[in-house]
């Protein structure tokens, strides 16, 4: 059975740290250890899955709640969603939102699920703020977060400001959207994604991008 108690309310400095994770526009999870210190792991398009259990190497150790198994439980991406998966491989079981999973269960942003007598939280700050983007020969649109548009936006701009100039480095775009410089390549890759031009060679992908969106009309002479 799931321990029903409820988290505790987040300190302000912990509170701050939750503020700057979600700034980073991709989806993370957050939850107290042993000691009572909050964790932060975030979810880059480069993890492929995450382990939670009692194993130190886990991805998410939970050494000090015996309840937990060594193996308790996956986190795995399908597409740009993630998924809590616990086919029996776990003890006591995996719960979210008070529900017992048995196989899969796609997580939504601020779902709580709980191993043992710990509770983690997925938060996924970019669902619900997607705007569309058109790409040219695309009826139906390319998706772009609000985030991600900051980055086009910081990406386009010693472009649009000089027709010599070569677009943002990510250390520039870094500082205007206020995010880390590893942020900025991961929504970069993804945007590489979405638009078609992952396959181009590296030294083109950013020139190209930048292209694209000024003339599919995603990007506007008033966004400067």
């Amino acid at each position: 059975m799931a321990d029903t108690s409820e988290p505790r309310r987040p300190t302000a400095r912990e509170l701050t740290a939750l503020n700057n994770a979600e700034r980073e526009g991709m989806p993370f999870l957050h939850w107290y250890d042993g000691a009572g210190e909050q964790s932060i792991l975030m979810l880059t398009p480069e993890r492929t899955r995450v382990t939670i259990g009692r194993r130190e190497q886990s991805d998410i150790p939970l050494p000090w709640d015996s309840e937990v198994s060594r193996a308790h439980a996956l986190l795995e991406p399908i597409g740009d969603e993630w998924t809590l998966i616990d086919d029996g491989m776990s003890r006591n079981g995996s719960w979210v939102s008070g529900d017992r999973v048995h196989g899969r269960r796609r997580l939504h942003n601020k779902d709580r699920m709980c191993f043992g007598k710990t509770w983690v939280v997925y938060r996924a700050p970019t669902h619900g703020s997607v705007s569309t983007a058109r790409q040219p020969g695309s009826p139906s649109g390319v998706p772009v977060t609000e985030m991600q548009r900051k980055v086009l936006i910081a990406l386009c701009r010693p472009v649009v400001q000089s027709s010599s100039a070569t677009p943002a480095t990510n250390p520039q775009i870094a500082a205007e959207v206020f995010l880390s410089v590893d942020a900025v390549k991961a929504h970069l890759r993804n945007l590489f994604e979405r638009f078609g031009i992952a396959a181009l060679p590296q030294n083109e992908k950013r020139s190209r991008l930048v292209s694209i969106v000024r003339s599919s009309g995603t990007i506007q002479p008033h966004d400067f």
